[in-house]
């Protein structure tokens, strides 16, 4: 049974019944992704820590001269209240584990004259990593200038925020020779 010409659906009719349904699909998906990336993300939380030197001037060019970005890090609000002389950047789709920035710490204990340093961009750093604590990241500290900076990095960040932050410190703060702690 074949229906007749005036029996049988209009082309527009069917391409609507089509095409209705996936734009409705779409429309989900795209209000989705923005809400998703425009729901505020949560402040980032930095336990205190002792930072003797993190009101001096150093530290307060430093955190001026802060870059808002790092690779495709975002500048992270800071719960408050926030230490004096921190910093923080994240992913903002994922809102991963944040890299955060301390200046002013006091010198790592672990730091001493066997210490191994890596220059990165006229910076030498001394690292401390969380995996022996069970952490899934690193402590870099700027060694060699006139206050402590240290910025915890977690694994799989990539090389972008310790050369950006390198070039961030050597800019703000003057190198100045290393003072590790005598071999014990």
């Amino acid at each position: 049974m074949s229906k007749t010409a005036s029996e049988r659906y209009s082309p527009g009719l069917i391409a609507t019944a089509v095409s209705l349904p996936a734009a409705l699909i779409v429309a989900l998906i795209v209000a989705a992704v923005v809400m998703q990336r425009s729901s505020p993300a949560e402040p980032v939380a930095i336990t205190t820590m002792p930072a003797p030197d993190a009101g001096p001037t150093e530290c307060a060019g430093l955190l001026d001269a802060l870059p808002e970005q790092l690779g495709d890090l975002k500048r992270a609000e800071l719960l408050d209240p926030a230490p004096l002389g921190a910093a923080a950047w994240r992913d903002p789709a994922t809102l991963g584990e944040p890299v955060v920035l301390r200046c002013g710490l006091e010198r790592p204990l672990e730091f001493d004259r066997a210490s191994a340093l890596q220059v990165v961009n006229g910076v030498d750093w001394f690292e401390i990593s969380g995996e022996s604590m069970g952490l899934d990241s690193s402590t870099w500290y700027a060694v060699d200038r006139g206050v402590y900076v240290a910025v915890t990095i977690p694994s799989g960040s990539g090389p972008t925020p310790i050369q950006v932050l390198s070039n961030t410190v050597s800019d703000a703060i003057a190198k100045q020779p290393i003072d590790p702690a005598p071999i014990n």
